[in-house]
């Protein structure tokens, strides 16, 4: 890289994550000039993301206060603080969305907006480069860094960081960054080795630091990221109200190998300490991290790559507690896994992180934003039942929503679809390597530059074309992720059978003197498939889920025939089909399952029972008429009280797509005639 103005590299424009030349990776990302997503799912979603999801983030912004916020700060506004005390991060958040999308597609509106929130930013900091609208100006003016574990003053300065980061590589301006390089040059005067011992209760500036010296080269930064990944797990930040293993601090990062607490913190912390192990050749951290992704992904991971299982401190909870009803899956938690798994892929270069990245981002995170790009879920369970209330914003019970009082999901959403392009492939010395599916162009800048030109219906159909539009005169290696859930897959090159490398979970290397016109096609069979879960999982055990492709489906009730209900239906033997649906949810491809069905529930009752109106009667015998217990309990002896069931057809949806008609009843998990097979 070049150094220009303040040291900082004028190889512009680059993407989010970009290791130095002697970082110890296995990959190095592609610019945003060379990867474009053009068409298909991830293109629909960033049509929307930018159209309608960052635009409106502008006002709804203005409306919670974040604004006002910084004007309080910066002198040119009066009256009360608004909002949550880390506000300014969801500032930061949208700014980066902004950069990411004018990296992509320059915009005169986006180019306003970023120039008049920039200057806000720039206006609000004080002159010893602290930056925190709330510190500055709310219930604590002037005792900065009091409540370190609840404070997110080094959050904030880390989304501040990213942010001033990617308006620099993105558009080619430094006006945030130079904001962000004085705000780091504060956090280097206080913390560290010799001043201030503390951490931040929620990591993220970790990241943040280290992305700073990548670009400037000062190796200050990422030894105060060094430093905070260390100082971490000593009782820095006391117990506080859920303990110390909530802010990863009960062990040390070098030490753990097991993710805990909540879980956002921890995987971006994890996320942070991979960088940190990455640009310092530290491999005993690198190893300490990948064994925490282990056993976060054996054991602490839904099947959509949703984390998180606790509403309270939303947090992992033990190996295997994975409740479908009560998970927390934070949509935040599932952008921080990605960012995780990114980081670990262009260290190790292995697959398993890239298979990750797919599920988590068609499900888990997908389903985190609506369709129509207005609305969002905040944390994304497995299972909605018919009864219940939940009095938090946060509660998919409530519906998707416009906006929260804690923000942070909606703009992670826009800063990683802006980015999304950034994650499809990546180089290294010896070719391209291909991680996610979606038709766009991908080109390397390599011995004169190869270009690739990539076509597919991905996710609803498994077939990738690539075609070689220009390559370097010599033998180069194209590699092709061949994904975890497909066992048969085959590849050809100009029409010849060369499939012997197509491995699950593994890298189909091909490897030739690849001349422009060069036709590879990848197929990737997509039957629908019946998934049970490890018996360790109690609470979906005698379940199965459908999928298909990266897809995991679910069961919502307006696809259910009046009087059933999801959470009256169970999974039969036999066939499942699919089949193309243009006229729902912006078209979907539907599993076709065969089901049975009881009208009401099995047996029990009680004032909160459904009421009969409107659903057929209970057969006698079927539990829940003539065998009924009369203790009002919903329990019966074993052996009694046989069910009579009804076949159906049940029609699952991808379960990114659920809740975009009606809010009601969902499941994942459906229990089956045979138990768990």
């Amino acid at each position: 890289m070049d150094p220009g103005r303040n040291g900082v590299a004028t190889s512009l424009p680059h993407g989010p994550t970009v290791p130095t030349d002697g970082a110890v990776v296995a990959l190095r990302p592609l610019r945003p000039a060379e990867v474009r997503i053009e068409g298909g799912f991830w293109a629909d979603r960033q049509r929307v993301n930018r159209d309608v999801t960052i635009a409106a983030a502008a006002g709804r912004l203005a409306e919670a206060g974040n604004f006002h916020n910084l004007r309080l700060a910066a002198g040119s506004a009066e009256g009360a603080f608004a909002g949550r005390l880390f506000a300014d991060s969801e500032v930061y958040k949208w700014l980066e969305a902004l950069a990411w999308e004018q990296a992509r597609e320059p915009s005169a509106r986006m180019a306003e907006w970023q120039a008049a929130a920039t200057a806000l930013v720039a206006a609000a900091q004080a002159p010893d480069g602290y930056l925190n609208s709330y510190f500055q100006t709310g219930d604590r003016t002037g005792a900065r860094y009091s409540d370190l574990p609840f404070g997110h003053e080094l959050f904030c300065a880390g989304h501040l960081i990213q942010a001033g980061v990617a308006q620099c590589r993105g558009t080619g301006r430094d006006e945030l960054l130079r904001v962000a390089i004085r705000c780091a040059d504060h956090l280097v005067a206080t913390f560290g080795p010799g001043r201030r011992q503390g951490v931040c209760g929620h990591p993220e500036v970790e990241m943040a630091l280290v992305e700073l010296y990548r670009l400037t080269g000062r190796g200050d930064y990422l030894d105060l990221a060094a430093y905070f990944i260390d100082a971490r797990g000593h009782g820095l930040l006391g117990p506080g109200l859920f303990g110390d293993a909530y802010y990863q601090d009960r062990v040390p990062v070098r030490e753990a190998r097991a993710v805990e607490g909540h879980a956002v913190r921890a995987v971006f912390l994890a996320a942070g300490a991979t960088d940190v192990s990455i640009e310092t050749g530290d491999r005993a951290l690198l190893e300490a991290v990948t064994a925490q992704w282990a056993e976060m992904v054996r054991g602490k991971t839904y099947l959509t790559g949703g984390i998180g299982a606790r509403w309270e401190g939303e947090c992992f909870g033990d190996p295997y507690e994975l409740p479908p009803d009560a998970a927390y899956c934070e949509t935040c938690a599932a952008h921080g896994s990605v960012l995780w798994s990114w980081r670990l892929l262009l260290a190790t270069g292995e697959a398993r992180y890239a298979d990750l990245i797919e599920r988590t981002l068609f499900n888990a995170f997908a389903a985190g934003l609506s369709l129509d790009g207005r609305t969002f879920f905040y944390a994304n369970p497995l299972q909605l039942r018919r009864e219940g209330h939940h009095s938090s914003s946060r509660s998919a019970r409530r519906g998707r929503r416009p906006w929260f009082g804690t923000a942070c999901c909606p703009p992670n959403v826009m800063r990683a679809l802006a980015s999304l392009d950034h994650y499809v492939a990546t180089r290294d010395a010896d070719g391209i390597q291909l991680h996610q599916y979606a038709t766009g162009t991908v080109r390397a800048a390599f011995d004169g530059g190869a270009e690739l030109s990539v076509t597919t219906d991905y996710p609803w159909d498994g077939r990738i074309t690539v075609a070689v539009r220009a390559a370097p005169r010599r033998p180069w290696t194209l590699s092709f992720r061949v994904p975890a859930w497909c066992d048969t897959a085959t590849a050809s090159v100009n029409g010849t059978h060369v499939g012997t490398g197509c491995r699950p979970g593994a890298y189909l290397r091909l490897r030739r003197d690849w001349r422009p016109g060069d036709l590879i096609v990848l197929d990737l069979p997509m039957p629908a498939r019946r998934t049970v879960a490890d018996e360790r999982v109690d609470a979906v055990r005698g379940c199965q889920a459908i999928e298909r492709g990266p897809l995991v489906y679910c069961v919502e009730q307006a696809d259910l025939p009046a009087g059933v209900s999801a959470e009256d239906v169970r999974l039969d033997r036999g066939d499942i089909a699919t089949r193309w649906r243009p006229d729902l949810l912006g078209g979907v491809r539907v599993a076709d399952a065969p089901g049975r069905a009881q009208p009401e529930p099995g047996f029990g009752g009680g004032e909160h029972a459904p009421r009969a109106t409107g659903r057929a009667q209970p057969e006698p015998g079927s539990g829940g008429g003539e065998l009924a217990p009369r203790d009002g309990l919903p329990y019966r002896r074993a052996g009694t009280g046989a069910r009579r069931e009804r076949p159906i057809r049940l029609t699952a949806i991808p379960y990114y797509a659920w809740a975009n008609r009606e809010l009601g009843p969902m499941r994942v998990w459906i229990p089956t005639v045979d138990g768990d097979r």
